[in-house]
C-alpha cells in the first residue's frame, strides 16, 4: 500500500530541507519495505515508502509525468493504494496518444491526471491517497478514495502544508506539535469518528471522496464524490442477483497482483463470501493452488466459551468448515495471553495507530494475526464494511437503538458498560462527552441524503446506515490499514467499492431485511456459494478473549498507573480509578470496543500514548 510524505512551502527555498522530508518518510519505513524516494525542487519536497504489489521493477516513485524525468515543469505523484480499473484506464489513455514507460498503476492514475486534470478522480475505481505536485500551476493536490480506506493527513504552515500518510510523518517535522486539546480528547473517548479529524491540534485527514488543493492563495475542497439517494427500481430477486454480479467482479479485481493474495476468514458471512468469490474467481480463471485464509484463535478459546450479546458462538468450527467447502488452504493463528500482552506488540500497535488503541485486545490480536500473514504472502482481502453496509450489527435491529437521537453504537456502548465506566472516572462530564456527542451527531444528520417522500422506519433506517457508513466503518477502515501496514501488509476491502455502495445503500431496508435476518441481501446472494450453517449464522463480531487471566493482567496494568506522574491521572482521580479496579474479577469478562473493559485499556494505552509520543494535553 506504501506510504507518502511531503512538504510545500511557497515562502522559502526547500531544496535545503531534503532532510526534514526524509525524516518525514522513514517514519513510515514499515508501509513500504521494498525501497524509498525522494523528489526536490524549490517550493515542494515529495516523499515515498514503497510496498511493492504491482510492477515490482517499473513502479517506482515518487513519478513523474515526463517522459524525460529531469524536465523541471512536469507534475510529480507521490501515490500509497491501488486502482483495480487502471489496466482499462491504460487502453483509454493510450488511444487518447499517452504512451506508458511501466505496468504500473501509478503512471495510469498521473497520465490520467495530464488527460482530465483535476477531473481525474472520477474516473478511478480504489483504494487510493496521493498527492501530486504541478509545477507548471505551482499548486498541490491530495485526493483521498471515496470511502476513505486509504489515510491521508495534512497540517498547514504558515506559508504551505505539511502532509503524510500517517500522523507520524507530519509530527517528524518540527512545525507540527503533539498537542491534543479538549476536543481532541472527546474524539478518543466517545467512540465518535468525525470525517476530517485528526485529534493532534493543527492536524486534519483529507475527508473521503475530495480533491484539496493549495496554491500561494490559499486551498480549497472539491468534493468529487458522495453518497445520494436514488429511487431503487430493482426487484429482489433482482437485487440480488446484482449484489452477487458485482461482487464477482469486484474480487476478481482485487485479486490481481504480481504477489500473492489471500484471505482473512473469521467463519463470518462476510469473511466467507470474500474467501468463497475469491476460490470460485481463481477456479474460473484455471488458478491450481488454493487460495490460502488466515484465521486467528485463542488457546482455550472454544474450551471456555460464553455465548453473550455479541457473540453466540467461536468462530474457528465455522472458518474451518467454509476452507474446506471452497477448497482453500485454511492456516489458524492460534494466540496465547502472553502474545496479547507482550509490551512489544502492545507497543507496535500503538505506534501503529499514533493514537490510543480502541478496541482493546482485538487489535492486539488482529496485529499479531497481520503479521502471521505477512510470513507468507503481501495481500489479503477483508470482509470489512458488509456490516455496514447490508445491516449486520445489533443496532441495525433493536428498535431502542434505532429509536435514540444519537449513534446508533452509542446503545450497546451504554449497555456493555463503556458509557458507565467512563462516567465512573468522570471523564464523561469532564469533557462534556453529551454535548460533544450530540454535535457531532446533528452534523452527521445534516448531510444524509434523503429520498423525496420517504418517511417512516424506511427514512430512519437510510439515516443509520449513512451513519455506519460515514463514521462507523470510518473508524474501522482506519484501524485495518494501520495495524496491516504495520507490518507491511497490504488489506484489500472489495465491500468498499462504490458500485456496491452506491446500489446497496439505496435499496430499500424493507429489501435488505426481507427475512427478517441481518444482511438478508448479502445471505441472499452467497446461496450456494456458501454452506447453510454460515449462511443461516448468527453475526458475530471479530472475536475478543474471554480468558479472566488477561482480565488481571489488565487490571495490575492499570494499578501500576497509580503513581504520581502518571498521564492518565491528569485526567482522571486515582481514587475513581480504584473505583473501577474495585469492581469483582469478571465484570470486565466482556470485551470489545463498547465494554468497562475496554475502557481500562484506554487508560493504559492513553497513559503509554501521552509518554511515547510526549503529547502536551492542553485542557483546563
Amino acid at each position: 500500500m506504501c506510504g507518502l510524505a511531503g512538504w510545500v512551502s511557497f515562502g522559502r527555498d526547500l531544496t535545503a530541507y531534503a532532510d526534514v522530508a526524509r525524516r518525514m518518510t522513514e517514519t513510515m519505513a514499515c508501509r513500504g519495505p521494498d525501497a524509498s524516494g525522494l523528489w526536490v525542487s524549490e517550493h515542494a519536497l515529495l516523499g515515498h515508502r514503497r510496498l511493492a504489489i504491482i510492477d515490482i521493477e517499473g513502479g517506482r516513485q515518487p513519478m513523474t509525468g515526463a517522459d524525460d524525468a529531469g524536465t523541471e515543469d512536469s507534475p510529480v505523484i507521490t501515490y500509497t493504494g491501488e486502482v483495480y480499473n487502471f489496466r482499462e484506464l491504460r487502453e483509454e489513455l493510450r488511444t487518447l496518444g499517452h504512451a506508458f514507460r511501466t505496468s504500473s498503476d501509478t503512471e495510469v492514475v498521473l497520465r490520467a491526471y495530464l488527460e482530465w486534470g483535476d477531473g481525474f478522480a472520477e474516473h478511478l475505481n480504489g483504494i487510493y491517497a496521493f498527492a501530486l505536485w504541478d509545477p507548471r500551476s505551482r499548486e498541490l493536490l491530495l485526493i483521498r478514495d471515496r470511502m476513505g480506506v486509504k489515510p491521508l493527513y495534512y497540517h498547514p504552515t504558515a506559508d504551505g502544508v505539511l502532509f503524510g500518510s500517517e500522523p507520524k510523518a507530519i509530527l517528524a517535522h518540527e512545525e507540527a506539535e503533539a498537542v491534543v486539546d479538549a476536543d481532541g480528547l472527546s474524539e478518543i473517548f466517545s467512540i465518535v469518528k468525525t470525517p476530517g479529524h485528526a485529534v493532534f491540534r493543527g492536524m486534519h485527514e483529507v475527508l473521503p471522496g475530495t480533491v484539496l488543493r493549495f496554491t500561494r492563495d490559499g486551498s480549497d475542497v472539491r468534493t468529487y464524490w458522495k453518497l445520494t439517494a436514488r429511487r431503487h427500481t430493482d426487484d429482489l430477486d433482482s437485487t440480488v442477483a446484482t449484489v452477487r454480479t458485482l461482487l464477482e467482479d469486484i474480487v476478481e479485481r482485487q485479486l490481481f497482483a504480481d504477489v500473492t493474495v489471500g484471505t482473512l476468514l473469521s467463519g463470518g458471512l462476510d469473511s466467507s463470501a470474500v474467501t468463497a468469490l475469491a476460490a470460485a474467481s481463481r477456479a474460473r480463471r484455471g488458478v491450481r493452488e488454493p487460495v490460502r485464509a488466515f484465521s486467528v484463535d485463542f488457546t482455550g478459546h472454544q474450551e471456555r466459551f460464553r455465548s453473550n450479546v455479541q457473540w453466540e458462538d467461536p468462530d474457528t468450527p465455522f472458518a474451518v468448515e467454509v476452507a474446506g467447502h471452497v477448497g482453500a488452504e485454511h492456516i489458524i493463528v492460534e494466540l496465547a495471553n502472553d502474545d496479547i500482552l507482550d509490551p512489544r506488540v502492545r507497543d507496535a500497535v500503538l505506534r501503529a495507530q499514533d493514537l490510543p488503541v480502541s478496541t482493546g485486545d482485538m487489535e492486539y490480536s488482529l496485529f499479531l494475526l497481520c503479521r502471521a500473514l505477512k510470513e507468507r504472502m503481501t495481500v489479503a482481502l477483508s470482509g470489512e464494511a458488509a456490516d455496514e453496509l447490508f445491516g449486520g450489527y445489533t443496532w441495525f435491529h433493536s428498535p431502542e437503538a434505532v429509536g435514540l437521537d444519537t449513534f446508533p453504537w452509542h446503545h450497546p456502548f451504554e449497555q456493555a458498560g463503556g458509557i458507565g465506566a467512563l462516567r465512573e472516572l468522570g471523564l464523561w462530564e469532564r469533557l462534556g462527552l453529551t454535548a460533544y456527542v450530540e454535535r457531532r451527531y446533528a452534523e452527521a444528520m445534516a448531510e444524509v441524503p434523503r429520498l423525496v417522500g420517504e418517511t417512516g422506519h424506511e427514512a430512519r433506517m437510510r439515516e443509520i446506515t449513512y451513519l455506519n457508513l460515514t463514521r462507523w466503518e470510518n473508524f474501522l477502515l482506519d484501524r485495518k490499514d494501520r495495524i496491516s501496514m504495520a507490518v507491511s501488509l497490504e488489506v484489500r476491502v472489495p465491500f468498499t467499492d462504490h458500485r456496491l455502495v452506491e446500489y446497496v445503500y439505496n435499496t430499500p431496508w424493507a429489501m435488505k431485511n426481507f427475512d427478517g435476518r441481518e444482511k438478508s441481501l448479502l445471505r441472499a446472494a452467497m446461496r450456494g456459494l456458501l454452506p447453510d450453517s454460515v449462511l443461516d449464522r448468527k453475526k458475530s463480531p471479530y472475536p475478543s478473549t474471554q480468558d479472566l487471566s488477561y482480565e488481571r493482567a489488565l487490571r495490575r496494568m492499570v494499578a501500576d498507573l497509580l503513581t504520581p506522574d502518571a498521564p492518565v491521572l491528569r485526567l482522571v482521580g486515582e481514587d475513581r480509578v480504584r473505583g473501577l479496579l474495585a469492581r469483582p474479577e469478571g465484570a470486565y469478562a466482556v470485551g470489545g470496543p463498547w465494554s468497562a473493559r475496554a475502557v481500562l485499556e484506554r487508560l493504559v494505552e492513553f497513559d503509554a500514548w501521552v509518554r511515547a509520543y510526549d503529547v502536551r494535553v492542553d485542557i483546563q
